[in-house]
């Protein structure tokens, strides 16, 4: 076959072929620095003033991936914005006076949710990429989550901190196309902790939920402070920011903290891990009839049938953190215990200090666990097994599941008319995905986070052709560095770039 034949170019006599593809090279790097090979679509400038109320926005011409079976998804359609809300979706849609995007050859689909992720830690990532959860007594890496990053360095977080720590994690998972997170920031060890990651969470600028869990010290207010905050900052419905009690069981006292969630009317959530010694203390809150629709449960590792069947039975959701749970001692990450259950679980990124933040690698590892786990007992002869997961299963996880579980699915979640519109465009012409040939499989089993191309969030583009808008991210990261540095000083832990 004549791999040159049909395109112009073709080595002539007596040229040989490192000749011929020496030239053929300097003609691609003279086209390329004279345009000829550049997108048409990342020529666009970035649609200016979106959000706003009465500003028209029009998504053209992309694959839409809608999460929504009323809706349906499309191999050619349009997404219309009208300021924060999504107005219509659908194929050639009239939208005169509607500023452009152009969307050929990119996947429109919902912004991910992220159910739990510590964004505290920020400056800490990597550190414990070796490390457990906690000193269980079997031997394992001497460094463990509980002793170092809980008992050394969230100790000494100050408020500036806690800021930029809060702000650098937000905007990093805004770039990875997560457009909603359930920030969990166990430092509130003073109301100023408290306002300051509820500021940062405001400045990033993206759709958050507010975890107030524990703090330590003379000057920590929790879980009473929960009323101030929940009426300075969470009072009104309509903003980007919602809160949520922690409840952890581990605390004592947690019950107060329950007290205090339910008379607040939001969700409550905690850590369920059978190695911090939970169970018993789960057990009887399932027994006494304590869990409702408004837990969120986050890992529910080791727990017993019991347990289970009440949270199952009460309507309570599972958030689950499929590699940090595998990586660090957590318990076997319990997929297949919720679905056999009816529970449809969220998938969160937990601690960066441990494992990234994306959302590719939250659907590639929940998929390949609960296939693995099913095509292993296939191929040892059992019959009637689970159903195996499909890629957009976990994408579902990632987005309308998340929003159920956090209680916001009339929110967002899915591309439905009338939800506000927090929505990402995915590359899938891009090296790593092109050709494309089935929407929800390139997005999980090939994507990452350089496909993110543009994301929204409540109408507004906060990054376009990727690029971030609106962060002077070089001077951030001098300043979460400068953090790293002081965290590790005052905590005692000293540095070292290759060993832990």
């Amino acid at each position: 076959m004549c791999i040159y034949c049909g395109s112009g170019l073709e080595p002539g006599k007596g040229e040989s072929r490192r000749d011929f593809l020496k030239t053929t090279m300097l003609v691609g790097a003279a086209a390329a620095a004279s345009g000829f090979i550049a997108s048409a679509a990342h020529a666009q400038e970035a649609p200016a003033g979106t959000g706003a109320e009465g500003r028209r926005v029009l998504i053209r011409g992309g694959h839409v991936l809608s999460m929504d079976p009323a809706v349906g998804d499309f191999e050619k359609a349009d997404v219309l914005v009208n300021g924060r809300l999504i107005e219509a979706v659908g194929p050639n849609l009239d939208a005169s006076g509607a500023e452009i995007i152009e969307a050929a050859g990119l996947v429109v689909m919902p912004g991910f949710i992220d159910t739990h992720h510590h964004q505290f830690e920020t400056a800490l990532r990597s550190f414990l990429a070796d490390g457990i959860l906690v000193n269980d007594g079997v031997p394992a890496n001497a460094i463990n989550y509980y002793e170092y990053i809980l008992q050394k360095f969230s100790m000494v977080y100050r408020p500036e901190d806690v800021y930029i720590n809060e702000l650098f994690g937000s905007l990093a998972q805004l770039d990875a196309g997560v457009t909603t997170v359930m920030d969990v920031s166990q430092i509130h060890h003073s109301p100023e902790h408290s306002d300051a990651v509820v500021q940062a969470l405001k400045d990033a600028g993206r759709r958050s939920v507010f975890g107030y869990f524990e703090g330590w010290g003379d000057k920590a207010k929790y879980p009473d402070d929960a009323r101030r905050l929940k009426s300075t900052h969470f009072s009104s419905d309509d903003q980007l920011l919602t809160m949520v009690m922690g409840g952890e069981i581990y605390i004592p006292g947690y019950e107060n903290s329950w007290k205090i969630g339910r008379e607040l009317a939001i969700p409550v959530a905690l850590h369920v891990v059978g190695t911090f010694g939970m169970r018993p203390t789960f057990d009887q809150l399932a027994e006494a009839g304590m869990f409702g629709p408004d837990n969120i449960f986050i890992h529910m590792t080791g727990m017993s049938d019991m347990a289970w069947k009440k949270a199952a039975d009460a309507g309570s959701h599972v958030s689950l953190a499929v590699p940090i749970e595998m990586q660090m001692r957590h318990g076997m990450p319990p997929i297949q215990k919720a679905l056999d259950l009816g529970m449809q679980p969220s998938l969160s990124s937990d601690v960066e200090c441990t494992m990234t933040a994306d959302p590719f690698t939250q659907m590639r590892s929940a998929m390949t666990l609960q296939r693995a786990f099913v095509n292993e007992r296939a191929l040892a002869g059992e019959k009637d097994l689970p159903a195996l997961l499909t890629s957009r299963d976990v994408i579902r996880f990632a987005t309308l599941e998340g929003a159920k579980g956090l209680k916001l699915d009339r929110k967002t979640g899915s591309l439905t008319p009338g939800k506000e519109a927090d929505i990402v465009l995915l590359d899938a012409g891009a090296i790593n995905v092109t050709p494309l040939n089935h929407v929800p499989g390139a997005v999980v089993t090939l994507m990452e986070r350089s496909n993110v191309d543009t994301v929204m969030v409540a109408g507004k583009v906060r990054k376009w052709k990727g690029k971030l808008l609106d962060a002077d991210i070089a001077r951030l990261r001098g300043e979460l560095e400068a953090s790293r540095d002081y965290l590790f000083q005052a905590a005692g832990v000293p540095r070292d770039l290759f060993r832990a």
